[in-house]
């Protein structure tokens, strides 16, 4: 007599199992993350482990075998990976729905397949006729470009193994399932043991694969957390609804640095690459703007010139509001402080507002001199000087502190036409300038004001 299927409880953000529900979980702390799954024992499920490689040998008798990784024509693409695509690896690309993922992907295989490889493109979510639309409209043609319409793990993998691409893309991991496994496709089970399965594939056959991935109302990867330690790299595709800018941020990466950025344009042919971020970033910036400064920052290895502007009114009620778009709020609240407390700057019946201008993210202190700044000049009325960029993390002492890479932060301000500098005196000691521009190096935020503000620059009531 068969045995009822056995009833636990998963947590759906860090794949905790538990034989009763909880409210909240132990591990992540979440609340309300645990649902119901049953667990039944497979039936005549293939195994696509890889091969057994023969006893235990010792690590320095081994030798690695370099393999070339799969270029693809997209460099921006390219770069968040490391270089290109890892032969055998399992990369995990998410984002907001509509955000661009399978345009970028079909574009990414289109462009592998015309170097004479052989791709197959699954889809879950589309047919046959809607992917040929799309790829119509990216003016693709699909020569050696496989597209298979499923849902099932195993057909597509026994499509894979017949046609051996060089490639093979899964769009998207929540429409895959196993026929043997309860529980519909989505399901914390349906989406950890379909993972599983695609892994053991690639690596048995050193095929690379590339799975697209929901994401919640939360910003998080739908499914458990254990997803993303099971595959090789995640990448995140970012961008707000009202800009046409693209970020494909990596956040993991076996094979390569992590925090790598890619920057695309959404057209109407598709994703294009943006070669130059910074005169993006920059293009519609005011040359005579009160509480705008232009700081450098690194995304990843690349450095980028991003503008930041700054509002100060009287607020119109008891408390006054912070409000930071780009930036992480605690940050401008701790910037306000300093300025408050270190430099003598009124600033407690303020509604302050920061914004990073092209919908931006920036998470590095080094951007918070220029946010000081950009307050400061705001708040006096006077202008900060077009040719001027800022650099430096503030401590809660109101000194300036050093940053990582200046000469590249440098090199990228000067390239743009940028003539002055001000930042840590501690890093701009130790580099010579790039030719054509003056370095003001500072010990404290109150020294930066008094170097950064002009004195006749206050604008009209």
């Amino acid at each position: 007599m068969n045995k009822p299927p056995r009833t636990h409880f998963i947590c759906e953000q860090c794949g905790r199992e538990s034989p009763k529900w909880l409210g909240r979980c132990p591990d992540c702390q979440g609340w309300n993350t645990f649902v119901e799954t049953r667990a039944s024992a497979p039936k005549g499920r293939r195994n696509f482990t890889s091969p057994a490689e023969g006893p235990v040998r010792e690590l320095s008798e081994l030798v690695a075998e370099e393999r070339p990784r799969l270029i693809s024509p997209l460099s921006e693409f390219n770069r968040v990976l490391g270089g290109g695509v890892v032969p055998g690896s399992l990369t995990l690309i998410s984002g907001d729905p509509g955000i661009g993922k399978s345009t970028l992907l079909l574009q990414v295989s289109a462009g592998v397949a015309q170097q004479g490889k052989k791709v197959v493109y699954a889809s879950g979510e589309e047919s046959s006729y809607q992917t040929r639309m799309r790829a119509d409209r990216l003016g693709i043609r699909g020569e050696r470009l496989y597209l298979l319409t499923e849902t099932d793990a195993e057909v597509i993998l026994q499509q894979m193994e017949a046609i051996s691409p060089s490639l093979g893309v899964i769009d998207s991991i929540q429409t895959v399932c196993q026929r043997d496994l309860d529980g519909a496709p989505g399901s914390i089970s349906q989406i950890r043991e379909c993972t599983l399965m695609l892994m053991q594939w690639a690596k048995a056959s050193g095929t690379p694969l590339i799975i697209t991935g929901h994401v919640t109302k939360e910003g998080a990867i739908a499914g458990p957390k254990v997803l993303e330690h099971i595959v090789d790299a995640v990448l995140y595709l970012e961008g707000e609804s009202f800009s046409a800018y693209r970020l494909l941020r990596g956040v993991k990466n076996r094979f390569g640095a992590t925090n790598e950025v890619g920057i695309f344009e959404m057209r109407e042919q598709g994703l294009c690459e943006v070669d130059n971020p910074s005169v993006v970033f920059l293009s519609d910036r005011s040359q005579r703007a009160v509480g705008s400064v232009v700081a450098p920052t690194l995304e990843g290895s690349r450095p980028l010139l991003v503008e930041i502007q700054a509002l100060n009114n009287a607020t119109g009620f008891g408390m006054p509001r912070r409000t930071a778009n780009g930036i992480d709020l605690n940050r401008l609240v701790l910037i306000v402080a300093v300025l408050t407390k270190r430099a003598g700057l009124r600033l407690s019946t303020d509604d302050i507002i920061v914004n990073v201008v092209g919908g931006l993210r920036i998470s590095e202190p080094a951007v918070d001199l220029g946010v000081a700044l950009s307050i400061a000049s705001s708040f006096t009325g006077k202008e900060i000087g077009p040719d001027l960029v800022a650099v430096g993390e503030i401590g809660l002492s109101g000194e300036v502190r050093g940053v990582s890479q200046m000469e590249r932060r440098l090199a990228e301000a000067a390239r743009q036409g940028f003539t002055r500098c001000v930042g840590p005196r501690a890093s701009l000691n130790r580099l010579t300038p790039p030719a054509g521009m003056d370095i003001a190096g500072v010990d404290s935020v109150a020294e930066a004001l008094r170097v950064a503000l002009k004195s006749k620059s206050k604008p009209d009531p």
